[in-house]
Order: structure tokens, then C-alpha cells, then sequence
């Protein structure tokens, strides 16, 4: 028999105790990803637990969107229509049929990928297999003599090694420019690490274990895009030790030093702290931010050895 998941009992426990909370609000309390509490929340609620997982809406936001979303279909795919179900009461059947069957809902085109073909498929498609920035890929014109030449040269470009990516560094109260994880262009400022941060992690109520410490690190993060950055900007901020390891943020948050909220409109910029415990003993070397675990490509680095 395997034991409770630990982050499950984290998730329930918060929900225990607010009674009632948005998803944003419990993710942005726990520092976790909003998309994965909600994934959490709902499956537990299918095991039994007097808990009911919800969704809230602005009906005519979400009916602008529908609408909006329609349009773009019509223009590009000859009147295909976005059914979202009957929005009204009807008798018998199972809910979203109709009389003719499941009404099935189509997404909008644009966030997904370009509407679907119907038909027969043309013997000689449009050549838009070109390496991108190439003229083939530009244009989607079929390969002549200049284009076969273009794609020779990317073709060589892509056999010659490319020496490992360089992790962008800077040092503290240095602005950093990176892609966010759905492309966003953000800036990232490390602004300042409090090193210890006991005084203000026990005056918030908490108590550190003998031999531990605690350590204050606040960013800001500048969102440069048109689209919204909607993720936690410091839910894979990490402080990295001398030997190489990393120590992750603590799931608390301090009153006097306000934590990070989930997402950041576009061209808004948005502050907050981050709290980690770790031994009293444990050199630092940097803090490092990730779009993702493991996306070395995009982490950025900031030296603290000099604190």
C-alpha cells in the first residue's frame, strides 16, 4: 500500500484551511504552477473527499471570445462554425447531445494550429519544408536553383558543432532579458539577498530548526511582450551552492516581505520575495532562474559569492 503524495497533502491541507479559495490563490500560496493544482484538485475530487473543484466565469467575456473565435474560423476555414454545445435546457439524451448526435466543441483556430483540411489533398502541396529564415520558408514557394542553394547552406550550418549554450549571468541588481516558458520576453532583476534573513523569518511567526538559516532573495520580473506572462516568475528560482547543489524555495511567505503573484500583464513589471531555509553551514554561490527544470538554454545566473 503506498502512502498519501506529500504534495496532494500540502494541497488539501491549504484547501482546509481557506474553506474556499480560487485555484490562482492556493497555487500562488503554495508557489506551485497554477495549471498543475488545478490538474491535483480535480483529480482528487474524484476520489471521494467532501471537496467540489469549480470554475468561474464572465459569461459575456467568454461569449466575446466565442464570437471572436467564430470570425477567425469563417475567414479562414469556408464558414466552419465553433459549437460550444446548446446553451439552453433540452429534453432527454445525455448532456451536450442534440438530436443529431454529440455536438462536439472545435477550439479556436489561432492558440491551436491552422483549421483542418477537408477534401482531398492536392498532388503537389506547397513547399514550406525550408529551414526557417530560408526563402523557401518565407515565401512557400516551390524550390529553385537560389532556394536549393539557401537550404544547402543551412543544411551545412546545422552538420557543424555548436558550441554548448552560455548561460546568460549577471550579478546582483543586474537586469537580465530572457524567453519566458510560452515564449514571453521578460527581464528579470535580481534587486537584492538578504543573507541571514532570520530576523525576518521568525518576526513572521515561523521558527528555524538549530542549524538552520534563512534567506531573503527579491526579483522582479518585466514583462517586455504583447502577452501576458502567466506563470509563477519565481517558481524555478533556485539558490545554488558552492558544491554545485541547489536548495529550492520554502512554501512560506513573509508579511513584511510580500511574495510574487501569479502572471504579469504586458509591459507591467512585478516584484516580490522569495524565502529559502537551508544549513547554517552552506556556502553560496548564485541564484538561478529557469523557464523550466532543466532548460539550461534559458537559466540565468547571478554571482553572490561576494555577499
Amino acid at each position: 500500500m503506498t502512502g498519501p503524495d506529500p504534495v496532494d497533502v500540502r494541497l488539501l491541507t491549504a484547501v482546509a484551511e481557506s474553506g474556499r479559495a480560487a485555484v490562482h490563490e492556493i497555487a500562488g500560496r503554495l508557489g506551485m504552477d497554477v495549471r498543475e493544482v488545478a490538474a491535483r484538485l480535480a483529480a482528487l475530487s474524484t476520489t471521494g473527499l467532501p471537496m467540489v473543484v469549480g470554475v468561474e466565469c464572465d459569461p459575456a467575456g467568454i461569449r466575446n471570445a466565442l464570437a471572436a473565435a467564430n470570425a477567425w474560423v469563417q475567414q479562414h476555414s469556408g464558414g466552419q462554425q465553433v459549437h460550444g454545445g446548446p446553451s439552453g435546457g433540452h429534453s432527454g439524451g445525455h448532456p451536450g447531445t442534440g438530436p443529431s448526435g454529440p455536438q462536439q466543441f472545435v477550439p479556436p483556430a489561432p492558440p491551436y494550429g491552422p483549421p483542418q483540411q477537408h477534401g482531398p489533398r492536392p498532388a503537389e502541396p506547397m513547399n514550406t519544408w525550408g529551414p526557417p529564415g530560408s526563402a523557401a520558408w518565407t515565401r512557400g514557394e516551390q524550390s529553385g536553383p537560389r532556394d536549393q542553394q539557401v537550404v544547402d547552406a543551412n543544411a551545412r550550418t546545422a552538420q557543424t558543432p555548436q558550441a554548448p549554450p552560455t548561460p546568460r549571468t549577471g550579478e546582483v541588481g543586474s537586469k537580465l532579458d530572457v524567453d519566458g516558458p510560452e515564449g514571453e520576453r521578460i527581464t528579470i532583476q535580481l534587486v537584492e539577498v538578504v543573507d541571514p534573513a532570520d530576523f525576518l523569518y521568525t518576526a513572521a511567526g515561523y521558527q528555524l530548526q538549530a542549524g538552520d538559516r534563512a534567506i531573503v532573495v527579491h526579483t522582479e520580473l518585466t514583462n517586455r511582450s504583447a502577452m501576458p506572462f502567466t506563470s509563477l516568475p519565481d517558481l524555478y528560482l533556485v539558490l545554488v551552492a558552492a558544491d554545485g547543489s541547489t536548495i529550492g524555495k520554502a512554501p512560506v511567505s513573509l508579511s513584511s516581505r510580500p511574495p510574487h503573484r501569479i502572471g504579469v500583464p504586458p509591459g507591467e513589471t512585478a516584484g516580490g520575495h522569495t524565502v529559502y531555509v537551508l544549513p547554517q553551514d552552506t556556502e553560496l554561490s548564485a541564484v538561478r532562474w529557469s523557464p523550466r527544470p532543466g532548460d539550461e538554454q534559458r537559466s540565468l545566473i547571478w554571482d553572490i559569492t561576494d555577499l
